[in-house]
This record gives C-alpha cells, sequence and structure tokens, in this order.
C-alpha cells in the first residue's frame, strides 16, 4: 500500500477531467459530427493520435490476455496521459485556433471519438468518472445506449507508420528547441527563428506537413520566416541541437 501511488492515480483522474473538459469546450455546439469529415483526410495530427490509440488498445489487449492488469492499466495511463493529453490536446489548440473550417470539423471529431474509445477502455479499470465524461460526450457523437457499460471494449486498427514517423519528428524537433529555449532561459512567448542545417529530403519534406503545434512557429507553413531551410553554417550567435542527420538552430529575436 503506497499513499504517493493513491495520489499519482488521482492526479491521473484529474488530468482526464481537465482533458475531457476542454474537449467538451471545444466541441459543444461545433460542428462535429462523424459526417463533417466527408470529403476531407485528417491532418497527419489526427492521424498520428488515432494510429497511437490503436497501439495503445492493442498493448492493453495483449496484456489482458496475459492476465497482466497492471500492465494493461499503465498502457492505457502512458497514451491518455503522455500522448492524448500532453502532446495531442496541445497541436489541437492550435489547429482549431489556425485551420480552416473543414479542418476543424476534423480535429473536433478526432477529439471526441479519440476520447470516447479512451473512456471505454479505461471504465473497466476506473467506472465512475469514466461514466460521468462518457454521457457528456455520447451525444456529440450521435452514440446510442444509456451507458457506457453496455458499449464494446474497443479493438485495435489499423496502425500509421507514417503519420507516426513524422509526427515522432516533430516532437523530437519542438523539444530540441524548448532544449534551447532552456539554455537561453528565454520565455515562451519569446518569437525564436528556427533554421535547419543538414538532413535528407525527407526531413526537408517534414519541415512542410502543414501542422500547428505546441510552438506553432516553429511549423507553421503560413509563416515562411519561422523555418528555413539553413545549408551553410549558421551565424556564430545561434544555439543548435540535433535530431538525427538534422539540425535545427533557434535564432532569438531581439
Amino acid at each position: 500500500f503506497d499513499i504517493g501511488r493513491i495520489a499519482g492515480n488521482r492526479n491521473f483522474c484529474n488530468k482526464l477531467w481537465n482533458a475531457a473538459r476542454f474537449v467538451l469546450l471545444q466541441t459543444e455546439g461545433q460542428d462535429a459530427a462523424p459526417g463533417a469529415q466527408a470529403g476531407r483526410r485528417p491532418d497527419v495530427i489526427d492521424r498520428w493520435i488515432v494510429s497511437r490509440l490503436h497501439r495503445a488498445v492493442a498493448e492493453v489487449e495483449s496484456q489482458l490476455s496475459a492476465y497482466r492488469l497492471d500492465l494493461a492499466a499503465q498502457a492505457l495511463y502512458e497514451f491518455t496521459w503522455n500522448e492524448y493529453c500532453d502532446w495531442y490536446l496541445e497541436f489541437a489548440k492550435a489547429m482549431l485556433q489556425d485551420g480552416d473550417a473543414a479542418g476543424r470539423a476534423v480535429t473536433r471529431h478526432t477529439l471526441l471519438s479519440v476520447l470516447e474509445t479512451t473512456l471505454r477502455a479505461l471504465h473497466p479499470i476506473m467506472p465512475f468518472i469514466t461514466e460521468e465524461i462518457w454521457q457528456r460526450v455520447r451525444p456529440l457523437l450521435g452514440l446510442e445506449g444509456e451507458t457506457i457499460m453496455l458499449r464494446p471494449f474497443p479493438v485495435a486498427g489499423a496502425i500509421d507508420v507514417a503519420a507516426e514517423r513524422d509526427v515522432d519528428w516533430i516532437k523530437e524537433v519542438i523539444q530540441g528547441v524548448r532544449r534551447i529555449r532552456a539554455e537561453l532561459n528565454l520565455s515562451p512567448a519569446q518569437m525564436l527563428d528556427a533554421l535547419f542545417q543538414g538532413g535528407d529530403q525527407s526531413d526537408r519534406e517534414r519541415r512542410h506537413v502543414g501542422v500547428a503545434g505546441p510552438e506553432p512557429w516553429l511549423v507553421d507553413p503560413r509563416r515562411p520566416d519561422a523555418v528555413r531551410a539553413e545549408h551553410e553554417p549558421g551565424p556564430p550567435e545561434v544555439r543548435r541541437t540535433r535530431v538525427g542527420d538534422v539540425r535545427p538552430l533557434a535564432v532569438e529575436h531581439l
């Protein structure tokens, strides 16, 4: 018996609750039904989180078949906290602010559908909070049924390896620039120019995937001054980091 574990699980419940509040705030009264996706392919970020959800569900299925309830719970914990809450919600904030109407509708639907599937996966482990949130999510997705208890347990779907690879690259670049920010002791509000050195053609293509992440100045294609390809050695005052064969450089705006 560990009080620290209890406190950690309480924090997880708070994290899930606050994430659900954000999703409901962004989707209630908005175009977020499945039909809103007609004719519009989801963004790479939306495809990434769905793929990561499928991986998490597959891991849960594997651990449950081995009677490892602890590892099944850990897989759901890590997906919900580290990928859905910490990364996808932050990506979604920028996408909902800057995308076009069709893109925003797709992102809203992804927010809801991934949350609803996660709630069904979590329900056997933490039934009360998942039921409460599901009752608010259900009408927004047009789902039938009186309770989450009667909904089927999630089934893992296809994995989008390309989307996972692209978003992993974006995350590594963001983390690299964050390290530079920490070295320079810069505020998150301080604008930077991010430049790239080295890399191959796939790295150049990923610079234009067209997503706005937690630091949209890094990969926002509408700001050509935010990301520039630099093939010569950068000026000596820039700070450097490394992502594979690519060296993102950051230059402070004074």
